[in-house]
């Protein structure tokens, strides 16, 4: 098998959370698509030091500031990359296009609109992804403090939620997921409804991980879809489901779960490495270890506790 081309890409997003796209050469592999500037790693180079390289001679930037965004693996059937995405914040100088290459800065919701090569794709959800997620606590005695709670999670910031309540009748489940739905909407947040509930047509559905193993194909009616994943047979089921997103757990030991065997992180980050899709980490999390899941591979951290 040929070894695969290992690329360095970047995802520069400025101050007004924009991201720069490049156009490639219509003479060149998947040319006239749209992609993040960045290109092949030499000969043991290591992978951060090509970043800054590609980023100085094709834009005319110095890179200072990235973290790692996400690794996707692609096989085209004439050649298989892997691209080591960063995300970059901070650079000095003014991105040009200094190979002739039109440059484009694009709002994360529309990056969708431009055509790119099918490696690309999975940066894109990164990208329009937070770094963490709420899940909401399984038991609400009161609706309305409830509704409290959640209003004040999007003023701190919250973007991505799982709408997960148990114990309720169906009417009123209904009904609190509606009124949430409205709230996350006014914020601009993404709610996801725990398939376990059985809501019928939600904008986001997260998938328990027997619902997972239970599908045979994506729903063709939700705008995001996740999935609960234990082992990396799990995750590889979601990536085939073509989901958009998974939580890995447990990573951490967790009081609600004593009994659970952590993955720890190294387990975690070896089983993420074998999909190309966004993942969280889930499992005693709380937001000083978002750092520690980005250098893992995660896309972020998820849970009831710590990060709310």
């Amino acid at each position: 098998m040929t070894e695969p081309v290992e690329v360095a890409a970047a995802a520069l997003v400025d101050a007004a959370g924009r991201v720069l796209l490049a156009q490639r050469h219509p003479e060149a592999h998947q040319g006239g698509l749209w992609e993040f500037p960045g290109g092949k790693c030499e000969r043991d180079e290591p992978v951060e030091c090509a970043l800054v390289r590609e980023l100085r001679e094709e834009l005319g930037i110095e890179a200072e500031a990235w973290r790692p965004l996400i690794r996707v693996r692609h096989d085209y059937g004439d050649r298989c990359v892997v691209l080591h995405v960063y995300r970059v914040t901070g650079w000095r100088g003014k991105p040009q296009g200094r190979e002739g290459q039109p440059l484009a800065w694009v709002r994360p919701e529309a990056l969708s609109d431009y055509p790119m090569p099918a490696a690309d794709r999975p940066v894109v959800t990164a990208l329009q992804l937070p770094d963490t997620y709420l899940i909401t606590p399984p038991e609400v005695l009161d609706t309305e403090g409830f509704l409290k709670l959640l209003e004040e999670a999007l003023e701190r910031g919250i973007r991505l939620l799982q709408f997960r309540v148990f114990g309720l009748d169906q009417a009123t489940t209904r009904s609190l997921y509606e009124r949430a739905e409205q709230l996350c909407e006014r914020a601009g947040a993404i709610l996801m409804a725990n398939s376990a509930l059985g809501l019928r047509r939600p904008t986001g559905l997260h998938l328990t991980s027997r619902a997972l193993r239970s599908l045979k194909r994506r729903p063709v009616d939700v705008r995001w879809l996740a999935a609960s994943c234990h082992d990396a047979d799990d995750l590889a089921r979601a990536q085939d489901l073509g989901v958009d997103f998974a939580v890995l757990s447990p990573v951490l030991p967790t009081p609600s779960h004593p009994d659970a065997d952590p993955l720890g992180w190294e387990r975690f980050a070896a089983w993420v490495d074998g999909v190309s899709l966004p993942v969280f980490a889930l499992g005693g999390m709380e937001p000083s270890l978002l750092e520690t899941a980005w250098r893992h591979g995660a896309q972020g951290i998820a849970g009831i506790r710590g990060i709310g």
